[in-house]
């Protein structure tokens, strides 16, 4: 059940987040950590998807918020200082999800 795979998508999505909010500002790292968490809503487009989950599907660039158009956009918010903290999130979160590509 729990494969390494598992361990290691689920861990960088709610394990290495602490460390990057902590890293990103010690004072706020609980408000940082629910920010980073937050980004994970980007997975929302996998609701369109049929199936919904399929493990051997690589998310990146199949799914829309996913797609190499909306990344760049992603790598532009990391400019504005409002918009840093969520554009690492979802920049790491889609990190995590290219990873998984690999182990199929």
């Amino acid at each position: 059940m729990f494969t390494l795979k598992f361990v290691l998508h689920y861990s960088l999505h709610f394990i290495a987040p602490l460390a990057i909010a902590y890293f990103y500002n010690p004072i706020f790292w609980k408000k940082n950590y629910y920010i980073l968490l937050a980004t994970m809503l980007i997975d929302l487009d996998h609701l369109l998807a049929s199936p919904i989950f399929d493990d051997n599907r690589c998310s990146i660039n199949f799914h829309p918020l996913h797609s190499f158009p909306i990344i760049y956009l992603y790598f532009l918010l990391l400019v504005p200082k409002q918009t840093r903290l969520i554009s690492i999130g979802i920049i790491f979160h889609l990190i995590t999800d290219y990873i998984d590509c690999y182990y199929h």
